[in-house]
């Protein structure tokens, strides 16, 4: 599965749009599945409520780049750390339409499954799907929103759509 992950290798720019970064980070699991980590945000968060989300979030003023934010953010939101991520690239940034803002997904793999722990304050539920299941057209679907393509995918009983599903099937090499 790792082959269909497609991945560029410069640090995509905003120019000068306000800029937020995600980690998209693969692990393979006991039985060999390639699988990612996401987040279901809790309902009272001020933005993104009850979205699914990779972790991630706006940079500190200590944080040197998108990766360093990614990094950071993935610790404080579900326990991944830091020194465990190899970065093997970067995804095209993505503009949110809710915060006017490009989010760079900084792609990574872990050496082994890691143990997460989530944040209360900021994760309601965590998810590790497998990439395989992810890679499934057929499990997903789209819908045309004032000219945009969005797509959907159910994620045990929840939706995961917008910015993360389209950052998830540019990942995977798929139709965006």
């Amino acid at each position: 599965m790792w082959d269909r992950v497609v991945v560029r290798r410069d640090v995509p720019l905003s120019n000068g749009t306000p800029v937020a970064a995600v980690l998209a980070v693969l692990f393979e699991d006991a039985d060999g599945d390639s699988r990612t980590v996401l987040m279901k945000r809790p309902d009272t968060m001020p933005t993104h409520a009850g979205h699914i989300a990779f972790p991630g979030g706006r940079p500190d003023p200590g944080d040197l780049g998108p990766v360093d934010t990614a990094l950071r953010e993935a610790h404080e939101e579900v326990g991944i750390e830091p020194a465990a991520v190899e970065v093997v690239g970067f995804l095209d940034p993505v503009d949110t339409v809710q915060l006017a803002m490009f989010v760079i997904p900084v792609v990574g793999r872990l050496a082994k499954p890691p143990t997460l722990v989530p944040s209360p304050r900021e994760v309601d539920r965590l998810y590790t799907p497998r990439l395989a299941d992810l890679a499934d057209p057929g499990r997903w679907w789209f819908e045309d929103w004032y000219g945009r393509r969005v797509w959907f995918y159910d994620l045990e009983g929840d939706l995961l759509w917008g910015a993360t599903a389209f950052m998830t099937r540019t990942m995977l090499g798929m139709e965006t």
